[in-house]
């Protein structure tokens, strides 16, 4: 043993302390017994936020006789994860608190994930001391939130850059529309990772440039599932479904985000046989899987495969998320499905989405479009947190039903909350006033939004309004209208044409409606749907040659309408109708009541029909 060492633990040694003294000893060792007495509940404390038991940590916490640095910073840092930002701000600011640059760093992150810009760009200002992580973590908070000069700025600003800092920019500019000077920056910096090249190649694809991101995507030097997964993806949602096909066929190594995206892509591009062939033929399925293939069975009007696959989806114990449940209350309201729609409302009261403002939104417009007003009223009057969107779907759900008193009077009350209308409230309003005849309601709402200027005046909000001068026989105001529309897009609008074509039809105008057709013609030359209008308009007039002449046009070009469909639950029993239909065999009383209805519709003075009091929910297409 060193006689240096010898002398030093042999405190009763005379020669001891001159030695110690006198030679170049080494400092003392410190004492580390504090230190480790204190590793354990700083572990527990993290270990107990991050299973969300926010109160049992700061127990924990204000039970402890010591607490250093860690031990702040842990605590402030499980605040934030468990979303208490005001609980974690009181203790960041406790007179005792012990902070250093990743305490700061923990609070800036809680701002930025609460969407308060302003607060964390204040602290930031604030910060004694950043580290680049600091940085990257405002810079991210601006670029997530659309603040793209800020982060610029920011980023020009900082002191040290590491591939994170050059990785954020360049992903927020290239999903911003910004792919050039993305591109710029890629070509600047000193280092790129994997992660670099695949922003790139992402961002390029997602702004439509395809080729440019395939050149980049061969030019990189390794490639990884996600590298593939984004080029995958691009040539998806540019509709070039081929290319995609053939590069997932050429990947190395699939993950369930490559099933994912080809799944997705195949829907997007209408090859749903070709989606739900993959979905059969993939192993492993997640939520997204599931939920995407419902989707598109859905969006292309086949709800009923949609909830023939929830159940299987239930047996292989996945749980259904938000977007689940709102993509199956579609599919109620497209089918008419009361039933269904109320099975699913009392699996979503089971759940933390029941609070979702999509989900309650979504349940809304189900019960609406089942004829179940009641109860969407009591879905919005029991939802606590009343966003623009749910006020949204409860106004177009009155609508819808023609209660347009009861929209505007939710129109008002809209505001008086404080919730500014946007484009979506006007459709819904306007449409709330043409089908209830508000005429002059319906003209003083549009000349409101025409002069907000914080709002555009969008071509389904013209379409309102000529629906409304349609429906009201004012066809030369409403055609007046498209004229105006067309002269802001420089194109024709098929959905006004068309709904002042439909008044048209309504009220037999036969100048405005010819007018109307050919532009509807021009728009949409295969459409049946406008010659059998225009043929309608002219028989209703009694120019019988003119009708023969547009549908033989129509027969010409081999054009077919496809029969109205109509479909009514009685006692859980779905029953099919076509036009004209014979085949159901109580047609004898069925065409007896249609009739007898019919013929109280024209009757002056309509009062209400009280013989059938069967509760139904109807559906017709």
């Amino acid at each position: 043993m060193p006689i240096c060492k010898l002398l030093l633990r042999t405190r009763r040694h005379p020669l001891a302390t001159v030695f110690y003294r006198t030679a170049a000893a080494p400092p003392p060792r410190r004492d580390f017994r504090e230190k480790n007495s204190l590793a354990h509940p700083n572990w527990l404390i993290t270990k107990l936020t991050r299973e969300g038991k926010p109160d049992q940590a700061r127990a924990l916490f204000d039970g402890m006789p010591t607490k250093d640095v860690v031990t702040w910073t842990a605590m402030v840092s499980g605040y934030v994860r468990c979303g208490h930002l005001s609980q974690a701000r009181l203790l960041f600011d406790h007179p005792n608190s012990k902070k250093n640059v990743v305490t700061w760093t923990a609070l800036l992150s809680g701002y930025i994930r609460s969407k308060n810009i302003p607060q964390a760009a204040a602290l930031f200002r604030f910060m004694p001391e950043k580290n680049t992580v600091s940085w990257n973590t405002m810079i991210a908070g601006y670029a997530d939130n659309g603040m793209l000069e800020e982060a610029r700025h920011l980023f020009d600003e900082m002191p040290v850059r590491n591939t994170v800092s050059w990785n954020t920019i360049i992903s927020a500019m290239a999903q911003n529309g910004r792919v050039d000077e993305a591109y710029q920056l890629f070509q600047k910096m000193p280092e790129r990772d994997i992660i670099s090249w695949t922003a790139m190649v992402a961002g390029l694809a997602q702004n439509g440039r395809v080729d440019e991101a395939r050149c980049l995507f061969d030019e990189m030097p390794e490639r990884n599932t996600v590298s593939w997964n984004a080029m995958v993806s691009g040539y998806a949602q540019n509709g070039r479904l081929e290319d995609a096909l053939q590069l997932f066929a050429a990947m190395p190594e699939r993950d369930l985000q490559s099933w994912n995206a080809m799944i997705s892509g195949c829907i997007q591009n209408g090859e749903l046989e070709k989606a739900r062939a993959m979905f059969d033929e993939m192993g492993e399925k997640n939520v997204v899987t599931w939920t995407s293939v419902m989707t598109g069975y859905v969006e292309s009007g086949l709800g009923e495969e949609a909830f023939k696959l929830f159940p299987l989806m239930q047996i292989n114990g996945v749980r259904p998320n938000q977007a689940t449940f709102v993509t199956l209350l579609a599919a109620a309201s497209d089918l008419a499905g009361l039933v269904e729609g109320k099975q699913i409302h009392q699996i979503i009261c089971k759940t933390a989405t029941q609070g979702s403002p999509f989900v309650q939104s979504a349940l809304i417009g189900m019960y609406s479009k089942c004829g179940d007003l009641g109860t969407a009223n009591s879905v919005f009057d029991l939802a606590k947190n009343r966003d623009l969107v749910l006020w949204n779907g409860i106004i177009a759900s009155h609508a819808y039903h023609g209660r347009g008193k009861e929209a505007l009077a939710l129109f008002a009350a809209m505001r008086r909350s404080g919730q500014a209308p946007d484009g979506a409230s006007f459709v819904g309003i306007l449409s709330a006033c043409s089908h209830s005849g508000l005429v002059e309601e319906g003209f003083e709402f549009f000349r409101e939004l025409v002069k907000d200027g914080s709002l555009e005046v969008r071509e389904d909000h013209y379409a309102c309004l000529v629906d409304l001068c349609g429906r009201a026989g004012r066809m030369q105001d409403a055609a007046v209208l498209i004229k105006k529309l067309e002269r802001f897009t420089s194109h024709s609008s098929a959905i006004a044409w068309g709904a002042l074509l439909a008044g048209c039809n309504v009220h037999g105008d036969v100048r405005v409606g010819k007018v109307a057709a050919k532009r509807l013609m021009r728009v949409e030359p295969n459409n049946a749907g406008t010659y059998m209008l225009m043929s309608n308009i002219y028989a209703s007039a009694g120019r019988w040659k003119e009708a023969a002449r547009v549908r033989f046009k129509m027969k010409d070009q081999q054009l077919k309408k496809q029969p109205g469909c109509s479909w009514i639950e009685v006692g859980r029993r779905v029953h099919v109708f076509v036009a004209r239909d014979k085949s159901h065999c109580d047609r004898d009383a069925i065409y007896s009541l249609v009739k007898k209805l019919h013929g109280q519709m024209r009757m002056p003075r309509l009062e209400p029909f009280t013989e059938c009091s069967a509760h139904v929910s109807v559906h017709v297409r």
